[in-house]
């Protein structure tokens, strides 16, 4: 890490007094605990908040022990309110775990769909590992918060939409206001409870996290030393108009495709192309040479006759869900359409509240439908209109008519789509960007797409210095349900490498840690081939282009 880039971020506002502390370097620990008492409704000014507030407090900090991952660790829980500008707006819930064994590293979690809750500061890093401890183990003090609001317990989980009726809220959560505002709090009480200062700061997220994670690399490019992006919803808008679409699409009588028929078209796309890559092991490793047309379960006649194939409006169902979609207007973000999802290139069928869902969009939006249709449900409601009897399936993104402006203007806050990320490497930063091959729920086309902006912007050569991006073929969207490759790759300590010492990942191998099994874990564009050998060793592969 670069001097000046640690001058930039660690200076301490004038008004803090702090005992003065030796840091040791970054792989050395203390084990002095820290000061956990002095934490408790310790006031937050607002002056050591770079964007504005009305100052926070410490609303509870207590010792406490536990075992995370197998090891047993004694740490410090500090919770904080943030308080808003808006009094009707509400507080930003934040946390922190200060580990007594400190390895003067900080790690922030991103959250997840419209998050709502803090998550949790024991969990690991997106496709983490599962033969390395989690960052809280590893002696990081960890820290995150809610994004500026608080779900209603009675909705599902992450799909309480309703704090966008308030414009501070939505700022903190959909352009990421809540994010500095929580780092810089966070490292405010890292100093008073260690009397010292992180040496590196990360950041690690997926989906809405992974958005966040380049968030913050865009708009505060040298407030973290490096960035673990995972499937990132970086264009949450267009790719919420796609939803949209597909949710009116799915609503249509006999459209939609029942479990047992996503069933069925996952295994036949399986079938037909998991060889692809010289081997059959239910992962289809390029999915890029994987052309299955759906009507090849067309029914007979057209009309649905049964679990065991597609009628045609079925599969005008799923042809739409994997095609791109593009809208004929424009809007601020200038982003154009959205690449569509890879369901006829591998993805996993089994894990359908992802994807379609199992029944139909309707109104009022079920809660057994698809986890994107209820996301779009809740964006029309509080987002857009405002109006919480709003029948979203009556707003068509095709034609959004009086609300073209409104969609617009959402664009500017929600699609973070700023490719220049030069502020970001040339400050020493670096960025480690992750997606599953068979993403239900945010497109791996469209992480591709971004970085291929980047790479297009700023060169190959300036790009490799700073970001690496692998697609891991047969992964889901977080390894939820029963994947066909659950993804595990320690990348926080590719990560440390990086940025410490100066060494980009060399030849990662990523586990499946549902089964006994490796894979090269290769750069984009380049997917996994079986050369010969063992087929569950990473070593019987070769990454090809």
């Amino acid at each position: 890490m670069t001097a000046s880039r640690r001058t930039r971020r660690l200076a301490v506002p004038a008004m803090l007094v702090l005992v003065a502390a030796t840091v040791a370097g970054p792989a050395a620990a203390t084990t002095a605990a820290p000061g956990c008492a002095g934490l408790a409704q310790l006031k937050i000014p607002a002056s050591v908040m770079s964007l504005p507030t009305t100052g926070g407090r410490v609303t509870a900090a207590s010792m406490t022990t536990s075992v995370v991952g197998g090891r047993t660790i004694r740490y410090c829980r500090v919770d904080a309110d943030l308080f808003p500008v808006d009094p009707a707006a509400p507080a930003i819930k934040m946390r922190v775990d200060l580990p007594a064994e400190w390895n003067h590293r900080a790690v922030m979690f991103g959250g997840g769909g419209y998050n709502g809750t803090i998550p949790d500061l024991a969990s690991n890093v997106p496709f983490g590992p599962a033969d390395q401890p989690v960052p809280l183990a590893r002696g990081y003090a960890t820290f995150a918060s809610d994004s500026g609001h608080q779900q209603n317990p009675a909705s599902p989980p992450s799909l309480d939409g309703s704090f966008g009726a308030n414009d501070e809220a939505l700022r903190n959560f959909a352009a990421g206001d809540a994010l500095k505002k929580t780092l810089d709090a966070s490292l405010f009480l890292i100093r008073h409870g260690y009397a010292a200062k992180p040496t590196e700061v990360f950041f690690s997220g997926g989906s809405t996290g992974g958005r966040e994670a380049l968030v913050v690399a865009q708009r505060w490019p040298t407030a973290f030393d490096g960035v673990i992006s995972a499937y990132p919803a970086w264009n949450n808008l267009a790719e919420i108009l796609d939803l949209g679409y597909l949710a009116q699409v799915l609503s249509r009588p006999g459209a939609f495709p029942g479990v047992e028929k996503q069933a069925l078209l996952h295994t036949s796309v399986v079938d037909a192309c998991d060889g692809l890559d010289g081997v059959k092991d239910q992962v289809v490793s390029n999915p890029a040479g994987c052309h299955f047309d759906p009507r090849a379960l067309r029914c007979p006649g057209g009309a649905d006759a049964g679990p065991a194939c597609l009628s045609d409006a079925q599969i005008g169902a799923v042809t739409a869900m994997s095609s791109p979609f593009r809208w004929p207007y424009r809007i601020a973000s200038g982003e154009t359409g959205y690449p569509g999802f890879p369901f006829l290139s591998g993805a996993d069928m089994r894990t359908p509240f992802l994807g379609f869902g199992t029944t139909a969009p309707a109104d009022p939006m079920p809660v057994t439908s698809g986890y994107g249709m209820q996301y779009w449900d809740q964006w029309v409601k509080y987002f857009l209109t405002r109006d919480p009897n709003r029948n979203s399936l009556e707003v068509d993104p095709r034609h959004p008519g009086t609300w073209l402006g409104r969609i617009s203007s959402l664009s500017t806050v929600e699609d973070r789509n700023n490719a220049d990320l030069g502020p970001f490497a040339r400050a020493g930063g670096k960025l480690v960007l992750l997606h599953g091959a068979a993403d239900e729920l945010v497109s791996p086309y469209s992480t591709s797409d971004y970085y291929q902006r980047v790479r297009a912007l700023l060169g190959p050569r300036a790009t490799d210095a700073f970001l690496r991006y692998y697609v891991v073929p047969g992964a889901n969207h977080a390894n939820f349900g029963t994947p066909a490759f659950a993804a595990g790759w320690d990348s926080l300590s590719a990560l440390e490498r990086w940025v410490e010492r100066g060494q980009p990942p060399a030849n990662p191998v990523v586990a499946d840690l549902a089964h006994d099994r490796t894979r090269p874990l290769c750069a984009y564009p380049a997917w996994p081939r079986y050369r010969a050998g063992d087929p569950d060793l990473a070593s019987s592969f070769a990454c090809t282009r």
